[in-house]
């Protein structure tokens, strides 16, 4: 969208322009990056666990339902690369651009830790491939008649590796790094050529062996999944150096989708290779079966050292960046923390104190030497990464945004599917580390929110995908054919040039709408159409919905902007309902005390019925509804046809807050002889209906010399809303004297239904 595709990353001064223009890398530098992640250690060191746990076709499961994750993502990046500028930050950038800086920057965050941590975890693994050097060492006699033994472990060869790689990275930066990785990529797939030419003794028979063969009592599914998916994060890796890329929206789609697509099938043809070359045990109980099925084994070794060893760089190389772009976007409390990591070094604004910050995250945890319980959190925060860039492009799919103009275009359903794997994938996974990883998040999200106040990013994009929604329902329920239904909800517009005087009207209007109905408030701007017409209209809609939004009412607002009163009723009879149904209702109002409009009403009151609109009039009183706390609805033999429709309005005011515990009363006036049968019939129906009025509060009175206003006068002198109901041969007769009479009473709803409603 518009609004949000224009936020830039902040200025931090000539380094932060630097870095925007990068190192000029193209496609290469991406694909090698993801490549290189995705056949790594996991896949050297634990595909042969994976086959001999769920066989051959429980990997290929666990390979196309990571993937189900993967290629989405993938799939999503690419489109939304080729619609916007991916600057510095990569998956970070295009999350802060759609979802605002402020849920941005809480995955952001999230997602750098994870990208820091995999420096330590890949470097652990690097470890592994110097195993056979280290069990050498444990015999040497000098080692162990010294008392050495203690110092030959992992970290011998880790951290000597972390340091190096931190150097390498700190004094040359991303053009050394890249260039290194072409020589370990190739080194990877010697490796991998070594592997699929070698053989064992191992004879594979098509006839006893089954697809799905494990080992005695193999883990669950879902576990093997947890332990092989990081395998499958390395794909995004590349979207990580998008601030150094000459053309991002070329290199990130065409680099991420072709090494998804070439990591998926190398590791069909890998699991295969290793389900026809060794037992389930084999596979289960050795991480290094690869080396034994090589053609020359010591070349896994160097592959898995070369896998690890690029991983490492890569996770190095794209975290200090991810860092470097959250603090561009003052993503952290303290203004002299953001220049600080946001600084570059030289002209190519190399990450510098980026870099140091993520070397010291990665020390910790390779000093730990174990991070199998964080790489689930790795892999769940990456996860939320995923889930939330799929949910981006099916956001943008569904908001029909103008502006959204991908050259690349993935399919709405494919990005849905992405994220829902997304949160099924993570709870599958691990049920209480994916909710510590959501609650982490949530937690992250409010603490940002505090001194970031802005983001709108997210409103935009969830405006427009819950325009089309609209938009689809309402064409919906216009093409769908009438259903005869005995169902009725009120669907009430009200018109009123007195906003600004009283409120009642309004009032009665959300109260109807609270939750059974639709209100809309339409105030009435007296005069002809023009310029300055329509901005005193905007202004005047602007300083209403202010004031009604006080109320915490839904109630939809609009001005209308006629010459008279005649002319607007009928342009608001014809309007559309805002709800996608039909108005059903008309709200009209005046003054008891200053009954200045009652004429107009009268004068159009035979418009609306015209309609088919029920009408409803309200007539406003000083007392304003007094506490609120009773409501009596009058029935009489010639309005019975309107006391259903009484009872329901009453019924939906009462749920209102504001009408808490208030009692509704049925006053009915009948001659002597009907008095006993229509009270039976009125407690019938309040008994069939399950409304909340008490048998007690039903009070039938006979009409004996007395004038109906006269009855109601004494009768309802205390309650706070009196219901009437109104009769067209009465109005057409009496004119305003049928409104007009009622002086000791409060505010009174007249109340014609047009036709009988139906209490079930």
């Amino acid at each position: 969208m518009s609004k949000k595709t224009s936020l830039s990353l902040s200025s931090s001064g000539q380094d932060s322009q630097q870095l925007v223009k990068g190192q000029g890398f193209g496609t290469a530098p991406v694909f090698f990056t993801a490549i290189s992640t995705i056949l790594g250690a996991v896949m050297f060191l634990r595909f042969g666990y994976a086959v001999g746990n769920v066989g051959l076709l429980g990997s290929i499961g666990i390979i196309i339902l990571g993937h189900i994750v993967t290629i989405p993502t993938a799939m999503a990046i690419a489109e939304i690369a080729t619609n916007q500028k991916v600057e510095g930050g990569g998956e970070y950038y295009i999350v802060s651009r759609s979802f605002g800086l402020n849920i941005g920057a809480t995955i952001g965050i999230a997602l750098y830790l994870s990208q820091a941590i995999s420096v330590a975890f890949y470097i652990i693994a690097f470890a592994q491939a110097f195993q056979p050097v280290l069990e050498y060492l444990r015999t040497v006699p000098y080692i162990v008649d010294n008392g050495l033994l203690f110092f030959v472990e992992d970290r011998l060869v880790s951290l000597p590796a972390l340091l190096l790689l931190i150097l390498m990275v700190s004094t040359k930066g991303a053009d050394l790094g890249v260039k290194a990785l072409y020589f370990v990529v190739a080194l990877l797939f010697i490796s991998l050529i070594m592997f699929f030419a070698g053989t064992t003794n191992y004879v594979y028979d098509y006839n006893s062996v089954g697809l799905s063969d494990s080992i005695a009592n193999p883990d669950s599914f879902f576990k093997v999944f947890a332990i092989c998916f990081p395998a499958f994060t390395g794909m995004t890796a590349g979207v990580g150096l998008s601030g150094d890329l000459k053309s991002p929206r070329k290199s990130i789609p065409l680099g991420t989708l072709s090494a998804t697509f070439a990591g998926m099938f190398i590791y069909f043809f890998i699991v295969y290779k290793l389900y026809i070359s060794a037992t389930p045990q084999e596979l289960h109980s050795d991480q290094l079966i690869m080396e034994k099925i090589a053609l020359w084994g010591p070349m896994i070794l160097v592959g898995l050292a070369a896998a690890t060893a690029s991983s490492a760089l890569g996770s190095i190389l794209v975290a200090p960046r991810t860092l470097q772009a959250l603090a561009n976007d003052d993503a952290f409390p303290s203004q002299k923390m953001n220049n600080w990591l946001a600084k570059g070094k030289g002209k190519k604004a190399e990450p510098f104190n980026a870099t140091i910050v993520t070397s010291a995250f990665a020390l910790i945890f390779v000093l730990a030497g174990d991070v199998n319980a964080v790489a689930e959190i790795i892999s769940m925060f990456f996860m939320v990464t995923y889930g939330t860039i799929c949910s981006i492009s099916f956001l943008e799919h569904l908001s029909g945004d103008t502006s959204y103009r991908p050259t690349f275009r993935s399919k709405w359903y494919i990005s849905l599917l992405g994220a829902l794997a997304c949160i099924f994938m993570m709870f599958s996974m691990n049920a209480l580390i994916a909710m510590i990883a959501l609650v982490a998040m949530v937690v992250l999200h409010i603490v940002m929110s505090q001194y970031r106040k802005k983001s709108t990013g997210i409103v935009y994009l969830f405006q427009g995908a819950i325009f089309q929604v609209n938009r689809e329902l309402r064409v919906f329920l216009q093409k769908r054919e009438d259903e005869k239904t005995t169902q009725w909800n009120p669907a009430i517009v009200c018109l009123s040039q007195d906003f600004f005087r009283r409120q009642s009207a309004f009032n009665m209007l959300r109260w109807l709408s609270h939750r059974y109905g639709f209100g809309t408030y339409i105030h009435y701007i007296q005069g002809f159409l023009s310029k300055d017409t329509n901005i005193i209209a905007k202004e005047t809609k602007k300083e209403i919905i202010q004031m009604a939004s006080k109320t915490k009412s839904n109630v939809y607002i609009d001005t209308l902007v006629s010459p008279s009163l005649t002319s607007s009723i009928a342009q608001v009879l014809q309007l559309p309902g805002v709800s996608g149904l039909e108005n059903n209702m008309f709200l009209l109002e005046f003054s008891k005390n200053n009954p200045e409009n009652l004429k107009g009403i009268i004068d159009n009151y035979p418009l609306i019925k015209a309609t088919s609109f029920d009408v409803c009039v309200l007539a406003t009183s000083e007392r304003n509804f007094g506490f609120k706390k009773s409501i009596n609805i009058w029935i009489t033999r010639h309005s019975f046809q309107n006391a259903n429709l009484m009872i329901l309005l009453a019924y939906v005011i009462v749920g209102h807050r504001d009408w808490k515990d208030a009692d509704i009363k049925l006053m009915a006036v009948y001659p002597d002889a009907d008095i006993e049968l229509e009270r039976e019939r009125l407690i019938e129906l309040i008994k069939s209906g399950r409304l909340p009025i008490s048998a007690t509060n039903v009070e039938l009175i006979a009409q004996r010399g007395k004038s109906m206003k006269q009855i109601i006068n004494e009768k309802s002198k205390t309650a706070d809303l009196t219901m009437i109901g109104l009769n067209d041969k009465q109005v057409k007769e009496e004119g305003e004297a049928i409104f007009q009479g009622y002086d000791t009473i409060s505010d009174i709803l007249f109340v014609n239904s047009h036709n009988q409603k139906i209490i079930e």
